[in-house]
């Protein structure tokens, strides 16, 4: 979907910054951070989040450290999971961490800010486990990939 469709779709968006959060996170770790976002979860979420993770190739990293944070707006379902290499090292409140992150934000229906936050916690937890290098090579595309 086009970024200006998407705008219109879901003005409770702020599509840009929530892309630069992305970029400003990956300027920290070499983990490969990607935002999902659609109106209705199909089914449920994990099991959603899961056939978004492989549709988005996000599995196909060289280090197996891929991020999705996805959000439902109407429904209000949000998850984050990442690849084996990622689960391999962090701690067991990593995910949690994340997602708890997000959810003042959320419960104020400021759906910006807690995707940022979000992604801003996640980046930094993820700095310890994969630094950022040099030579590091932008695997997925940072950009907001929309549902319907």
């Amino acid at each position: 979907m086009a970024n200006s469709l998407a705008q219109d779709r879901f003005p409770c968006i702020n599509s840009l910054r929530v892309e630069k959060a992305v970029a400003s996170a990956e300027k920290r770790t070499s983990g490969e951070l990607r935002v999902h976002i659609e109106t209705k979860c199909k089914g449920d979420v994990m099991d959603r989040v899961a056939a978004l993770f492989a549709a988005l190739n996000m599995h196909k990293t060289e280090s197996r450290n891929g991020v999705l944070l996805y959000l439902s707006i109407k429904d209000r379902k949000f998850a984050v999971i990442g690849d084996g290499g990622i689960n391999k090292k962090v701690n067991s409140d990593f995910w949690q961490s994340t997602y708890d992150a997000a959810l003042p934000h959320f419960k104020s229906e400021d759906f910006t800010s807690g995707l940022c936050s979000a992604i801003d916690t996640c980046g930094q937890a993820l700095s310890d486990h994969f630094p950022y290098c040099e030579d590091d090579v932008n695997e997925l595309e940072n950009g907001i990939s929309w549902g319907l």
